[in-house]
């Protein structure tokens, strides 16, 4: 890859962000202490439908100039169905701040001894310089500061793997698609929710659209718009794609196989300080600490992003732009609210995923519908198999998600 498209990367490795935040660590930990190696293969699957629908995502934002909320807004021509779909966008959006300051709460509290409020209304403060910075600054600056907490992410999450290694025959018989009771269908689910977010969908539509919209098909070639430069786009962004889940996936892989590797059987691993208390036991206090950096670089990244992809959802689908750190701090409430009320954090986490996962089809089938229309596409619309995949993964996620309805009210 030359120096030149090198410098294209960015988006993606910032949508990323999205498939590592805290619920994936609360989901993916679980998952390995509980059942071992049983959910390895919905963690290497989720990461394989991640690539197809983020590629989607971002080429409609590179070809379009135009991120996936927008698009939607302007075809859905009736107020009360933009608002409806504003309303489950925006719910899971809150349910994803829920998670990721949660998140941040809980390793500050890990690391300081910083109480759990406390910890929500820091974590929300370094959000809102973050987002500070994106709206000042730039994407750049953004994607910068955004992929250096990758970098802590990564480490913090697979440093546990290097000192207490899996079975590799355990790794390869958990690729092997089953489940064991309704509990596995439930955390599958969650892994899926974690995984397949769908405000990274909405996200990176909008972050591709940010770094080059004045290259997009829709560009006016007066104001400097460069639709040549389309194919070279897309490449960079198929690379930019494949870094950043292949960072994801290994993470989120690393997670749930450290749990089972290294946790199983032991009481409490069930819960984020329960698995942090479980390492020190286990592999020592200084892989807990590293895994503990991560979680809080987990959730401020995470929490940035989020709350980008919501600011986007609103203006996108309702027409209405409110200043960033604005509704940052309004979608701040709930997540401080369940952190007042005592709410156990780790189950709010993996509820918050469950959550998600039932928003995934709202966002992935207009995707694939879009992307396949030469009326929003043009030349760059999808092959007919790129469509049929993306058709099998919705209809995959919808599946799965009722048949966890099906489990919660008849279990």
């Amino acid at each position: 890859m030359t120096k030149t498209r090198a410098w294209l990367l960015g988006p993606a490795l910032v949508a990323g962000v999205a498939y590592l935040d805290p619920g994936n660590v609360a989901t993916n930990m679980s998952a390995g202490a509980r059942f071992g190696y049983l959910l390895v293969w919905v963690v290497v699957l989720g990461n394989a439908m991640a690539w197809l629908i983020q590629y989607l995502s971002a080429k409609l934002g590179v070809v379009t100039g135009k991120s996936l909320a927008e698009t939607l807004g302007r075809r859905i021509t009736s107020t009360t169905g933009r608002r409806a779909y504003w309303l489950q966008a925006e719910l899971v959006a809150m349910a994803t701040d829920i998670a990721e300051i949660i998140g941040g709460a809980v390793a500050l509290w890990l690391l300081f001894d910083i109480p759990l409020l406390a910890g929500g209304l820091i974590t929300g403060a370094v959000s809102m310089l973050l987002l500070w910075i994106q709206s000042r600054r730039g994407a750049k600056p953004f994607e910068f500061v955004v992929i250096a907490l990758l970098a802590i992410i990564a480490v913090g999450f697979t440093v546990g793997v290097f000192l207490g290694p899996p079975d590799a025959g355990s790794v390869v018989a958990g690729l092997v698609p089953r489940f064991e009771g309704s509990d596995s269908v439930l955390l599958a689910a969650s892994i899926l929710g974690a995984t397949v977010m769908p405000h990274a969908i909405y996200a990176h539509s909008a972050l591709a659209r940010d770094r080059f919209a004045t290259d997009s098909v829709s560009s006016d070639p007066a104001s400097g718009g460069n639709p040549a430069r389309i194919p070279r786009l897309l490449r960079a962004t198929r690379w930019d794609v494949t870094i950043a889940l292949a960072i994801a996936g290994s993470v989120n892989l690393a997670i749930l196989l450290l749990g089972a590797a290294n946790l199983p059987g032991v009481p409490g691993t069930d819960s984020l300080e329960g698995a942090h208390a479980a390492l020190a036991a286990v592999l020592g206090g200084s892989v807990a600490t590293v895994f503990a950096v991560g979680l809080l670089a987990s959730g401020l990244a995470s929490t940035a992003v989020g709350a980008y992809a919501g600011s986007e959802i609103m203006h996108g689908l309702l027409r209405v732009r409110v200043p960033l750190l604005a509704r940052r701090v309004v979608t701040l409430i709930p997540a401080l609210v369940v952190l007042g009320v005592g709410f156990d954090p780790t189950q709010a986490l993996i509820l918050s995923q469950v959550v998600l996962s039932f928003g995934i089809p709202f966002a992935l089938v207009p995707l694939v519908w879009l992307t396949a229309r030469e009326g929003v596409l043009g030349a760059y619309r999808n092959r007919w198999w790129t469509t049929l995949l993306g058709a099998v993964f919705a209809a995959f996620l919808v599946a799965l998600n009722a048949l966890l309805l099906w489990l919660t009210f008849t279990g």
